[in-house]
């Protein structure tokens, strides 16, 4: 996949880019990310990208012309791979189901870094394909926001991951968290790993995991719950069964309670 990101500040991107799993996917030849200086479109010996708002106001605003002179020449020699995405707050904001859907762009995708207080609006009415926000916050520049829409992309892609089945269980795959991980030492100053963890069933572990990451959803991101309609009779079942009932309780389940803990023990539950 290539990704292309236009940024004034090349090396920021360029360092990372270098670096871990994306060093790796572009080394394998499986991530073509290039870095574009925007300052290549700048028409006056100092290079110059910024200039005052006009109506006033702090700080400086990045000026169209160099923004659409870099974009264009790369579209006139290169090519370009679009949509062409701005990060700004105003942005759609990413989240997985928008990493999973730039991860099945076999073409690719570009990203614009904005700097200082903004870009001029015209680069976003006239240029690019639309806008892309990582959260409600402010960063002095679009180059971090970048770096985390190319590694969520890149470790999507086939090949990338030492292990293909690492994205299948993880955060938000299931519009859930992911549940609790643990490694060796089975004890660490007196806290011991779940013996359920250590016990080689693999059923029970599935079971564990699953119901550990519905209650963690449940207390930490609720939002995420409703998001997906609610929890199934089925996982209600099984959080009964692993004894979360004040959680499912302290969240509107008291309903649906009595029936699952009615239920036989052997009942089905809901896929892992």
């Amino acid at each position: 996949m290539r990704i292309d990101v236009f940024t004034i500040f090349p090396a920021v991107v360029e360092s990372y880019g270098h670096a871990s799993i994306l060093g790796r996917a572009r080394q394998a030849g499986l991530l073509d990310l290039r870095v574009r200086d925007l300052r290549a479109g700048a028409a006056d010996p100092r290079r110059s990208v910024d200039d005052a708002p006009f109506g006033g106001g702090a700080g400086m605003v990045l000026m169209p012309e160099p923004v659409f002179a870099a974009v264009e020449a790369v579209e006139a020699t290169e090519g370009l791979p679009r949509p062409l995405l701005l990060l700004s707050p105003g942005g759609r904001r990413l989240d997985q189901a928008m990493v999973r859907e730039l991860a099945a762009r076999v073409e690719g995708f570009s990203l614009l870094c904005g700097r200082y207080e903004g870009i001029d609006q015209r680069v976003a009415d006239h240029l690019v394909d639309g806008e892309l926000s990582i959260g409600d916050v402010v960063l002095a520049g679009g180059e971090l926001a970048a770096l985390v829409v190319v590694e969520a992309v890149a470790r999507l892609l086939p090949g990338v991951l030492g292990n293909e089945a690492s994205t299948d269980d993880e955060s938000f795959t299931d519009g859930l968290l992911e549940y609790p991980q643990y490694t060796r030492p089975a004890e660490f100053r007196g806290w011991s790993v779940p013996e359920v963890l250590r016990s080689g069933d693999h059923g029970s572990v599935a079971r564990w995991r699953r119901a550990q990451a519905l209650r963690r959803t449940l207390e930490r991101r609720p939002d995420l719950v409703t998001a997906r309609g609610g929890l199934t009779p089925a996982e209600v079942k099984l959080l009964v069964e692993a004894g979360e009932v004040q959680v499912l309780a302290q969240h509107g389940y008291d309903a649906l309670l009595g029936k699952a803990a009615a239920e036989p023990k052997d009942a089905p539950h809901a896929p892992h």
